[in-house]
């Protein structure tokens, strides 16, 4: 899953890169309120990281547009601004959470986790398919209830398609998802990822769909 960190300050942005990456996450920094707002109303992020003193476009004004032009993108608003009168009028612009400054990294993190999750539609923080269990918290996944060992690409592949489960993902999107922007990007290296993960979970819960890509059924209530 990709995050966009849209902070202009850079210790603070390397910081988060860090910590969202140490997540299992993919991050991505942009320090200019331009670029943000066309990077954000045009590219698939699992969430955004907003800072709201920017050079160019203030984030407040990135915000709406991005609400108005119909993006639906989970948004978690960082900032120095801590009077209530600021996180109400962040989160009347759509901001979906609001933390000031200075923060916990750990704290960013586990409101970031819960926005991915609300949006995908859980409350729950586990998600279980068959007998997979998979924490976003931890990082770790359990088959029958027994630890499985995978490595950072294939947790984020299992990650990403168990958040999207119920319906097809392509093996496009998932290699947007997973890579870096700048990383050359292979669909058969999906292929070959997704038959390792399979091996390893030794469990029926990611489809094939030919053509077209794979899904996780969600199990029936």
């Amino acid at each position: 899953m990709r995050i966009l960190i849209v902070e202009d300050e850079d210790r603070i942005a390397r910081d988060l890169a860090d910590a969202v990456t140490a997540a299992g996450y993919v991050a991505q920094i942009v320090a200019d309120g331009e670029e943000a707002w066309f990077k954000g109303g045009t590219e698939a992020y699992a969430a955004i990281i907003l800072d709201l003193g920017l050079p160019g476009i203030d984030g407040l004004s990135i915000l709406k547009r991005w609400r108005q032009e119909g993006v639906a993108t989970p948004v978690l608003v960082l900032t120095a601004r801590g009077a209530w009168s600021d996180r109400v009028g962040g989160i009347d612009a759509g901001a979906d959470d609001y933390l000031s400054k200075p923060f916990r990294i750990e704290e960013v993190l586990a409101r970031l986790r819960a926005l991915i999750r609300r949006s995908a539609g859980r409350v729950e923080p586990l998600i279980a398919v068959g007998p997979v269990t998979l924490d976003p918290r931890s990082r770790e996944v359990m088959v029958d209830g027994v630890p499985t060992s995978l490595t950072p690409l294939e947790f984020r592949l299992l990650n990403y398609l168990f958040h999207h489960r119920g319906r097809i993902v392509s093996q496009t999107e998932l290699s947007e998802a997973l890579y870096s922007h700048d990383h050359e990007r292979d669909t058969n290296a999906i292929e070959a990822l997704v038959g390792r993960l399979r091996r390893k979970l030794k469990a029926d819960v990611i489809e094939t769909r030919r053509g077209f890509g794979y899904i996780v059924n969600p199990p029936e209530k």
